[in-house]
């Protein structure tokens, strides 16, 4: 799922488990990113405005599929304005070890942010 309202991560975990190939996993990790109220220099944030290019998306997620011990891919990429809490992303991936499923996820989480999103933190005026 990449569009629309975010997921639920229950919801994509039960579907993981029912899917193709979960007898072979063994874990599921998660990551959810979240506009913060201070940038990575310190600075106050007051938002983000968040731009996706889905086609690049959808590209990445084909790709992860195809990863070591990859049994389940789930990511969602929010779009638009984005105040301080707001979601950002929800990515999940499950498999056969944490080392496979935890390089995956931190691959794919990388590649959306530097190939998918184009985002610009605000800043408060003055």
């Amino acid at each position: 799922m990449t569009t629309g309202e975010r997921p639920s991560l229950d919801a994509w975990l039960a579907e993981a488990k029912a899917g193709q190939g979960a007898a072979d996993a063994g874990i599921y990790l998660c990551h959810c990113g979240v506009v913060r109220a201070c940038s990575r220099d310190g600075r106050s944030v007051t938002g983000m405005d968040l731009e996706v290019d889905r086609e690049r998306l959808e590209e990445i997620l084909s790709t992860a599929r195809l990863m070591e011990g990859v049994s389940a891919i789930r990511a969602w990429v929010n779009e638009g304005h984005l105040e301080v809490g707001d979601d950002i992303m929800c990515v999940m991936v499950g498999g056969d070890t944490r080392d496979n499923v935890l390089e995956a996820l931190t691959a794919l989480v990388r590649m959306i942010r530097s190939e998918v999103v184009t985002r610009t933190e605000l800043y408060p005026e003055g």
